[in-house]
Protein backbone atom coordinates (compact mmCIF):
# COMPACT_ATOMS: atom_id res chain seq x y z
CA UNK A 1 0.00 0.00 0.00
CA UNK A 2 3.11 2.29 -0.76
CA UNK A 3 0.65 4.19 -3.46
CA UNK A 4 0.10 8.12 -2.96
CA UNK A 5 -3.70 8.99 -3.29
CA UNK A 6 -3.24 10.66 -7.21
CA UNK A 7 -1.06 7.38 -8.03
CA UNK A 8 -4.20 5.01 -6.84
CA UNK A 9 -6.31 7.06 -9.11
CA UNK A 10 -3.93 6.77 -12.19
CA UNK A 11 -3.85 3.29 -11.48
CA UNK A 12 -6.98 2.05 -11.45
CA UNK A 13 -8.82 0.53 -14.52
CA UNK A 14 -11.90 -1.27 -14.90
CA UNK A 15 -11.03 -4.90 -14.51
CA UNK A 16 -13.31 -7.65 -16.35
CA UNK A 17 -10.67 -10.22 -16.18
CA UNK A 18 -9.43 -11.96 -13.08
CA UNK A 19 -6.85 -14.25 -11.71
CA UNK A 20 -7.92 -17.52 -8.87
CA UNK A 21 -6.20 -16.18 -6.16
CA UNK A 22 -8.48 -15.71 -3.49
CA UNK A 23 -8.38 -12.10 -0.95
CA UNK A 24 -6.93 -12.03 2.04
CA UNK A 25 -9.44 -11.71 5.03
CA UNK A 26 -7.05 -9.02 6.35
CA UNK A 27 -7.12 -6.69 2.52
CA UNK A 28 -11.15 -7.21 2.73
CA UNK A 29 -10.90 -6.09 6.40
CA UNK A 30 -8.41 -2.98 5.35
CA UNK A 31 -11.43 -2.15 1.92
CA UNK A 32 -14.34 -2.74 4.48
CA UNK A 33 -12.69 -0.08 6.77
CA UNK A 34 -11.91 2.11 3.79
CA UNK A 35 -16.00 2.12 3.26
CA UNK A 36 -16.64 2.89 6.63
CA UNK A 37 -14.76 6.06 6.90
CA UNK A 38 -16.90 7.29 3.79
CA UNK A 39 -18.60 10.28 4.21
CA UNK A 40 -22.63 10.17 4.47
CA UNK A 41 -25.30 12.62 5.27
CA UNK A 42 -25.41 13.36 8.74
CA UNK A 43 -23.19 10.27 9.24
CA UNK A 44 -25.98 8.28 9.22
CA UNK A 45 -24.26 5.42 6.62
CA UNK A 46 -27.71 5.00 4.49
CA UNK A 47 -25.97 1.75 3.16
CA UNK A 48 -25.56 -1.76 3.40
CA UNK A 49 -22.88 -3.97 1.87
CA UNK A 50 -23.43 -7.75 1.30
CA UNK A 51 -19.74 -9.67 0.75
CA UNK A 52 -20.45 -12.50 -1.61
CA UNK A 53 -17.66 -15.20 -2.27
CA UNK A 54 -19.78 -18.33 -2.86
CA UNK A 55 -19.59 -19.41 -6.09
CA UNK A 56 -22.84 -20.06 -6.97
CA UNK A 57 -24.09 -16.30 -5.77
CA UNK A 58 -21.79 -15.07 -7.43
CA UNK A 59 -22.86 -16.61 -10.07
CA UNK A 60 -26.64 -15.61 -9.63
CA UNK A 61 -25.10 -12.23 -9.70
CA UNK A 62 -23.36 -12.59 -12.88
CA UNK A 63 -27.21 -14.10 -14.40
CA UNK A 64 -28.39 -10.61 -12.75
CA UNK A 65 -26.37 -8.15 -14.77
CA UNK A 66 -26.74 -9.39 -18.24
CA UNK A 67 -24.71 -12.21 -18.00
CA UNK A 68 -21.18 -10.36 -17.00
CA UNK A 69 -19.80 -13.60 -16.15
CA UNK A 70 -16.56 -11.87 -14.61
CA UNK A 71 -18.32 -11.31 -11.24
CA UNK A 72 -18.36 -14.92 -11.19
CA UNK A 73 -14.70 -15.02 -11.91
CA UNK A 74 -13.75 -12.93 -9.06
CA UNK A 75 -12.64 -14.66 -5.67
CA UNK A 76 -15.65 -12.01 -4.01
CA UNK A 77 -17.96 -9.34 -5.14
CA UNK A 78 -19.48 -6.79 -2.85
CA UNK A 79 -22.70 -5.70 -3.26
CA UNK A 80 -23.86 -1.94 -2.24
CA UNK A 81 -27.12 -1.28 -1.35
CA UNK A 82 -28.52 2.45 -0.20
CA UNK A 83 -31.14 1.45 2.73
CA UNK A 84 -33.56 5.00 2.63
CA UNK A 85 -34.64 3.70 6.25
CA UNK A 86 -31.63 5.40 7.80
CA UNK A 87 -32.13 8.96 5.67
CA UNK A 88 -36.01 8.91 6.40
CA UNK A 89 -36.21 10.78 9.76
CA UNK A 90 -33.76 13.06 9.69
CA UNK A 91 -33.83 14.07 6.23
CA UNK A 92 -37.47 12.63 4.60
CA UNK A 93 -38.16 11.97 1.27
CA UNK A 94 -35.49 13.46 -0.20
CA UNK A 95 -32.92 11.26 2.49
CA UNK A 96 -34.51 8.43 1.78
CA UNK A 97 -34.72 8.40 -2.13
CA UNK A 98 -31.50 10.27 -2.80
CA UNK A 99 -28.98 10.97 -0.28
CA UNK A 100 -29.07 7.16 0.47
CA UNK A 101 -28.36 6.59 -2.63
CA UNK A 102 -25.38 8.99 -2.71
CA UNK A 103 -24.16 7.58 0.28
CA UNK A 104 -23.81 3.97 -1.36
CA UNK A 105 -22.47 5.46 -4.04
CA UNK A 106 -19.13 7.46 -2.08
CA UNK A 107 -18.97 3.92 -0.13
CA UNK A 108 -18.70 2.05 -3.12
CA UNK A 109 -15.68 5.02 -4.46
CA UNK A 110 -14.12 4.44 -1.65
CA UNK A 111 -14.08 0.58 -1.75
CA UNK A 112 -13.08 1.41 -5.33
CA UNK A 113 -10.07 3.06 -4.57
CA UNK A 114 -8.88 1.04 -1.55
CA UNK A 115 -9.04 -1.69 -3.67
CA UNK A 116 -6.43 -0.52 -6.51
CA UNK A 117 -4.54 0.91 -3.19
CA UNK A 118 -3.90 -2.71 -2.12
CA UNK A 119 -2.92 -3.72 -5.93
CA UNK A 120 -6.05 -5.44 -6.38
CA UNK A 121 -8.72 -5.05 -9.35
CA UNK A 122 -12.30 -4.22 -9.91
CA UNK A 123 -14.85 -2.90 -12.07
CA UNK A 124 -17.93 -0.84 -11.08
CA UNK A 125 -21.30 -3.17 -12.29
CA UNK A 126 -24.09 -0.83 -12.66
CA UNK A 127 -26.13 -2.78 -15.26
CA UNK A 128 -28.35 -5.68 -13.10
CA UNK A 129 -31.98 -6.26 -12.67
CA UNK A 130 -32.41 -4.72 -9.19
CA UNK A 131 -34.86 -6.89 -8.12
CA UNK A 132 -33.26 -9.77 -8.99
CA UNK A 133 -29.81 -8.66 -7.32
CA UNK A 134 -31.87 -7.71 -3.81
CA UNK A 135 -33.37 -11.69 -4.20
CA UNK A 136 -29.75 -12.87 -3.83
CA UNK A 137 -28.97 -10.89 -1.33
CA UNK A 138 -32.10 -11.48 0.65
CA UNK A 139 -32.17 -7.38 1.19
CA UNK A 140 -35.68 -5.85 1.77
CA UNK A 141 -37.63 -4.48 -0.68
CA UNK A 142 -36.86 -0.83 0.42
CA UNK A 143 -33.51 -1.30 0.04
CA UNK A 144 -32.01 -0.56 -3.48
CA UNK A 145 -28.82 -2.08 -5.22
CA UNK A 146 -26.45 0.69 -6.17
CA UNK A 147 -23.45 -1.24 -7.26
CA UNK A 148 -21.53 -4.77 -7.55
CA UNK A 149 -17.72 -4.87 -7.32
CA UNK A 150 -16.02 -7.86 -8.26
CA UNK A 151 -12.76 -7.94 -6.57
CA UNK A 152 -9.57 -9.92 -7.48
CA UNK A 153 -6.21 -10.02 -9.12
CA UNK A 154 -6.37 -8.62 -12.30
CA UNK A 155 -5.66 -11.39 -15.31
CA UNK A 156 -5.01 -8.56 -17.79
CA UNK A 157 -3.33 -4.90 -18.34
CA UNK A 158 -4.92 -1.73 -17.94
CA UNK A 159 -5.15 -0.37 -21.18
CA UNK A 160 -5.57 3.33 -22.96
CA UNK A 161 -8.11 5.32 -21.14
CA UNK A 162 -9.75 8.29 -23.03
CA UNK A 163 -10.56 11.20 -20.68
CA UNK A 164 -12.34 14.19 -22.08
CA UNK A 165 -10.24 17.36 -21.30
CA UNK A 166 -10.90 19.30 -18.25
CA UNK A 167 -12.18 22.80 -20.39
CA UNK A 168 -14.74 20.27 -21.38
CA UNK A 169 -16.26 19.38 -18.46
CA UNK A 170 -15.22 22.07 -16.12
CA UNK A 171 -17.39 25.22 -16.48
CA UNK A 172 -16.84 27.82 -14.54
CA UNK A 173 -19.68 29.80 -12.57
CA UNK A 174 -22.46 28.70 -14.91
CA UNK A 175 -22.85 26.01 -17.13
CA UNK A 176 -21.37 26.62 -20.90
CA UNK A 177 -23.49 25.66 -24.22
Amino acid sequence: MGLNFFEVIDRRFSVRSFQGTAVEDKTLQAILGAVNSAPSAGNLQAFEVVVIRDLGRKRQLAEASLGQSFIAQAPLALVFLANPDRNLAKYGSRGAELYSLQDATIACAYAQLAVTATGLGTCWVGAFDEGKVREIVGAPAAWRPVAILPIGVPAEAAGVRERRALGDLVHAEQVRR
